[in-house]
């Protein structure tokens, strides 16, 4: 029987039970379209619940707030203790049936034992996961507890589950001290099947400024992009002398200071931009408060000022006790502790043989979080080394510490080291595992240099500008990836497409099928990812550029499993038409028929008949291609261009691109007005396209 449902079960608070909601949500999303949650029990149905609201937000589920809930605590405990046990299961089973007719898959999330009083001698969670027909995913909590504690945990778990009759899914070790990690795989080596030991990562438990915002409902006086994301390890009190105060400070502190301490706060200022003392996450205000003008001037009239600056009415003592309450919350917004907490699921769970498990029937339907799953799923099979010379830039620096928390691609960023330290320190981020390779003292610039020389020599080249060209970060990034130094480049949120591609083509070149490098889209609609080619890069192309660009873009299709259904388009459907142009399409799908006889493709074909079943029946009707193109290939670049944005303003597509195809190794370039998003897809396609053979 195959699954539809499954329940997580967790004993205690703090277990890690939304985690385990948004790895499995994750893995869900990624296969399936209209995936729903339900927690059938929630503590009150005054107070909206915070597992609900970040799973429905962050997976954008379809499911109303009111649905994705059966009962509050009091309501169960008052129906178990007027014997009506039965009656409320009755209630929960509809209220959740409901969701499993309309939805693809439902993932449950049980209420915590710990929250129901102890008159409930049985648990509830197992006797509803048995009702629903939902497998169980139970939590172990690991933390502070010894090897052979933990065993038996696992063990009586087991036990508890069989005795229900209930279907075992999987057991998550949570929060477990990786030290002990082999002692508890020998004790499990006879029978450690759908067991899963994840370790506690103290970061994830590390509060962050909105935490402390939130607690202490503090204002924020001064507030930059993302600084509510910075981590606060530790609080200091301003009560010395600032020569005195400077060595107390440690990284990611949060200094308590009264507002009339110029001293303290211009010290801190000063220490901030010196690479001699460590970077703190904000300062916080006390006793109501304000800054004296001069130092506000002066804040004003600093470049790149990037402390954050909280106030809070209470005094010093009483805001440090405030802080000593405070718990990191996972927020939908705390994307970086989501990105860490991914990765360490991913690396932790057998993600393959848990969608075996599921057995669901795949969906034709592709959203674009579906479609970016895969991504980082494809990334990761394969891991590649991924360059960026554009290392200072903070987009970029952002989109590296996803990858890198997301553990899917090892990345090197070139410049100068403590340059480049201190510019992501100074955003909060923590790009410790990324590699940093500065060109003007590396061992490889003389190589480079002389591979460059020997390449070029014949067209003019001196060895002076070969050297010249090296000190150029592109330029050296792409000799990396020829020589194997690294598996592909990604440029272009600085320099212009020229400067990205340029180095490609003087050093890399083409495939020797391929005579020129072109580009496309992946075009996500609201359920299918298409293909748009070439819509960035080559002009005009001459029919034979036409036909390799439209067989570059169906082996990329492909390759990103799209399965290639290619559309010629132009301005006539098959024959109702005549002109250079049409001819042009005419002869580009003949090339490419008769180089990939196998390959589904018509052409040409207006736009409306390639994407439009009901245009298809009565403009080519017997065509296998029209009405379920997935492949679009545009007759030049204006064309091309003007329609992927058309259409992504009119549906509210998301375009994830040009991606550059065509070359022996991959370069991917960025528009200069890219997101983080846009970034870290590039640079997860590019390392897919490294993977490729």
């Amino acid at each position: 029987m195959k699954i539809k449902s499954l329940y997580i079960s967790a004993g205690e608070k703090n277990v890690g039970a939304l985690f385990v909601s948004m790895g499995m949500m994750e893995v869900l999303k990624r296969n399936l379209h209209r995936v729903a949650f339900f927690r059938p029990i929630i503590l009150s149905k005054n107070i909206r619940d915070k597992d609900i609201d970040f799973i429905l937000e962050k997976y954008e589920l379809d499911v109303d707030y009111e649905d994705a809930y059966g009962f509050d605590i009091d309501y169960v405990e008052s129906m178990i203790a007027s014997k009506r046990t039965d009656e409320l299961i009755n209630e929960l089973i509809e209220k959740f049936k409901k969701l499993e007719e309309s939805y693809d898959f439902v993932l449950c999330e049980g209420i915590r034992r710990a929250f129901l009083t102890s008159t409930i001698d049985y648990d509830l969670n197992m006797l509803l996961a048995q009702n629903f027909g939902s497998s169980i995913i139970n939590i172990i909590n690991a933390k502070d507890k010894s090897v052979q504690d933990i065993y038996e945990n696992i063990l009586i778990e087991r036990e508890n589950l069989l005795s229900h009759e209930c279907s075992h899914f999987a057991t998550f070790v949570n929060r477990f001290d990786e030290k002990n990690y082999l002692e508890l795989k020998e004790k499990l080596k006879d029978d450690d099947s759908n067991i899963y030991i994840l370790k506690e990562i103290k970061e994830l438990d590390i509060p962050t400024i909105e935490d402390v915002v939130e607690v202490l409902d503090a204002k924020m006086k001064l507030c930059f992009e993302n600084c509510n994301t910075r981590v606060v390890r530790g609080f200091k009190i301003a009560a010395h002398g600032v020569d005195n105060f400077l060595n107390c400070m440690e990284e990611d502190d949060l200094i308590i200071v009264p507002a009339d301490r110029s001293d303290i706060i211009l010290g801190i200022i000063g220490a901030f931009y010196s690479k001699e003392f460590p970077k703190i996450s904000a300062i916080l205000l006390v006793s109501k408060m304000e800054l004296h003008p001069n130092i506000q001037k002066i804040i004003s009239g600093l470049k790149n000022y990037n402390i954050p600056i909280l106030s809070v009415p209470t005094d010093s003592y009483q805001s440090a006790k405030n802080l000593s309450r405070i718990y990191s919350k996972l927020r939908v917004s705390s994307e970086r502790k989501i990105a860490l907490a991914l990765g360490l699921f991913n690396s932790s769970v057998d993600v393959k043989a848990i969608e075996e498990r599921i057995q669901t029937q795949q969906s034709e339907v592709m959203t674009p979080m579906m479609f970016e799953y895969k991504l980082f799923e494809k990334a990761r099979q394969n891991r590649k080394k991924i360059v960026l010379p554009e290392s200072l830039d903070e987009r970029i620096l952002r989109a590296v510490e996803i990858i890198l928390r997301r553990d899917v691609a090892d990345i090197v960023l070139l410049g100068d080291k403590e340059e480049i330290k201190e510019s992501y320190q100074r955003f909060g981020l923590d790009l410790g595992k990324a590699t940093i390779v500065d060109p003007n003292k590396s061992d490889l610039m003389e190589k480079f240099t002389d591979a460059f020389y020997e390449m070029r020599k014949e067209k003019g080249l001196s060895y002076q500008n070969a050297k010249d060209a090296m000190i150029h970060g592109n330029y050296f990034a792409t000799m990396m990836v020829h020589l194997g130094y690294a598996d592909g480049m990604v440029s272009g949120a600085i320099h212009s497409t020229a400067d990205t591609i340029r180095p490609a083509l003087q050093i890399i070149k083409t495939i020797p099928e391929v005579s020129l490098v072109s580009s496309l889209f992946f075009m996500c609609l609201k359920t299918k990812v298409l293909v748009y080619g070439d819509c960035a890069l080559n002009q005009n192309p001459n029919a034979d550029e036409l036909a390799q660009i439209a067989l570059s873009c169906a082996r990329t299709a492909l390759a990103f499993g799209i399965e290639p259904k290619v559309a010629m388009l132009s301005y006539s459907t098959g024959e109702s038409g005549s002109g250079e142009d049409v001819d042009k399409v005419k002869e580009a799908t003949k090339i490419v028929k008769s180089l990939r006889p196998d390959l589904e493709i018509e052409g040409p074909i207006q736009y409306d008949a390639a994407i439009d079943k009901e245009v298809a029946m009565i403009k080519l009707p017997n065509s296998k291609v029209a009405g379920e193109a997935s492949v679009f290939i545009f007759p030049d670049l204006n064309t091309g261009n003007n329609t992927y944005k058309a259409v992504q303003r009119s549906s509210g597509a998301i375009a994830i691109g040009p991606v550059l195809q065509g070359l022996k190794k991959p370069v991917n370039d960025l528009s200069r007005g890219c997101s983080v998003a846009d970034i870290v897809n590039t640079i997860l396609i590019t390392a897919i396209q490294a993977g490729q053979k």
